[in-house]
């Protein structure tokens, strides 16, 4: 059963990268035909139609990642860690859709698992994950019964779930969904902590973990803490081949918005022309935006980091994840720290 995760998964994968590069059918060789190959484009373009943030750009930046993670090497290493099975459970899903694809972790680690799954789609991202299942089903047939969407009703009858949404929603899935065995997410960003020897090459990197998906993802910087006296120009001229995202109409709304409010309430904020930086204490970010604080010392910003570790998915940094890195996590990465796979194996009984 593992090995045959294993092969559906690295198909996927290829599929995927298949995609992404927006290549003509290639042929029955592909293992789809041409009619299964154009359903999934019409997926993609139905996508960024549907959502302004989903431009292609971003789609096919999300379906090369899964692509990198789903090589053989990386499933291996992920399934091995636990004994999978099959369960008569299902597993209810709620997932997020602030970037593309970004519930088929959970979608995948379900099935992976032996659930049946009920899943209840983002509004924002619904053409793309109805896109995967349709692959999935095409991979494994089993899988058209094993998956079933829940539209507009609430979701009922499952047994475990897996809900995500925004710190206030998360209050309604606790009093709804508390009694079930639950995994609720909240808002999180990723923070990054600059060094002074970090080079302008490394804060051009540090440029895609704040403004891949327009900095909408969990896995985004959206706070910078800075040495003191750091100087803030080298922060800008390191991401300044990003000056481009403005002209993206729904995030120049967002920077325009926020500077103009800003600068109504006389706060003291530095800008490039495409970000605004602006000292705060607050860990996420409006769109646009990017808050810092300045540290004395490693070990202050050490305890910062860990006094705050509830609340960051993520730090990118010389003495953590690799600049550039955020938005690349292997399958076992799991959000906010918790073990996904290991909860459904744990709750299969």
């Amino acid at each position: 059963m593992k090995d045959l995760h294993i092969k559906t998964l690295v198909k996927l994968g290829e599929w995927f990268e298949l995609f992404a590069s927006e290549k003509a059918y290639p042929g029955v060789s592909c293992g789809l035909t041409s009619e299964e190959y154009d359903l999934f484009l019409q997926a993609k373009d139905y996508a960024q139609m549907g959502n302004a943030w989903f431009t292609m750009e971003q789609i096919n930046t999300a379906l090369r990642g899964w692509s990198e993670s789903l090589q053989e090497k990386h499933v291996t290493k992920w399934l091995s860690a636990y004994n999978l099975g099959e369960t008569n459970k299902t597993l209810g899903l709620i997932t997020a859709g602030n970037i593309p694809l970004v519930g088929l972790h959970d979608l995948l680690t379900g099935l992976v698992a032996g659930y049946n799954i009920k899943i209840k789609l983002s509004k924002d991202d619904t053409f793309l994950m109805r896109g995967v299942i349709k692959l999935l089903g095409i991979l494994n047939p089993s899988v058209n019964n094993r998956i079933y969407e829940v539209v507009d009703e609430r979701l009922t009858g499952f047994d475990v779930i897996i809900a995500t949404g925004s710190n206030n929603t998360s209050r309604y899935f606790d009093y709804y969904f508390g009694k079930y065995p639950h995994i609720i997410r909240k808002n999180r960003h990723a923070v990054a902590v600059i060094s002074e020897s970090d080079s302008k090459e490394d804060i051009h990197a540090l440029g895609k973990d704040i403004f891949t998906f327009f900095g909408l993802g969990c896995r985004n910087v959206s706070k910078v803490y800075f040495p003191k006296g750091y100087n803030k120009d080298l922060f800008f001229e390191g991401l300044f081949d990003y000056k481009e995202i403005v002209n993206h109409h729904k995030y120049a709304n967002n920077y325009d918005y926020h500077k103009a409010i800003y600068l109504m309430n006389q706060d003291k904020i530095l800008d490039n022309g495409f970000l605004l930086i602006k000292e705060d204490t607050a860990l996420t970010a409006p769109v646009g935006v990017v808050f810092y604080e300045e540290y004395e010392s490693k070990e202050a910003i050490t305890k910062t980091l860990t006094e705050n570790k509830d609340q960051i998915q993520c730090v990118v940094g010389q003495d953590y994840i690799p600049f550039g890195g955020a938005q690349t996590p292997m399958l076992w990465d799991y959000a906010d720290g918790v073990d996904t796979m290991k909860f459904l194996v744990e709750n299969v009984g």
